[in-house]
């Protein structure tokens, strides 16, 4: 019977952890999902900074897929607030300018073909 109690017990604090996470969440203005899309987006985030710093020179595919995968991240990212992520600027920042490079290149190569 000791046993039963402890699980009731855990289970019970394990509950009221999880409403004490999603009361914090809905006090900041966020949704959940949007709060989970963040968690996504940051762990994508830290994949294209890796990525952005490793390869200057991407073949055309690989630009559009960047690029894709950045639009993802700068939807989520806008969706929660500031100070959640600021910590984490300088990667954001750093992807954001490699996005900014190859849409610019992207845009003359386009213009040059006309």
């Amino acid at each position: 019977m000791p046993i039963f109690t402890i699980i009731y017990i855990l289970m019970f604090i394990i509950f009221a952890l999880i409403a004490y996470a999603i009361f914090q969440i809905k006090l900041f203005g966020m949704k959940i999902k949007d709060f989970w899309s963040f968690i996504d987006a940051n762990q994508m985030l830290d994949k294209l900074y890796k990525f952005a710093k490793q390869y200057e020179n991407m073949s055309p595919q690989e630009q559009l897929i960047y690029l894709s995968e950045a639009e993802k991240i700068f939807t989520a990212f806008d969706k929660v607030p500031d100070a959640l992520w600021e910590e984490e600027y300088d990667k954001y920042k750093q992807v954001l300018n490699k996005y900014k490079d190859i849409k610019m290149l992207r845009w003359t190569e386009s213009k040059e073909v006309k």
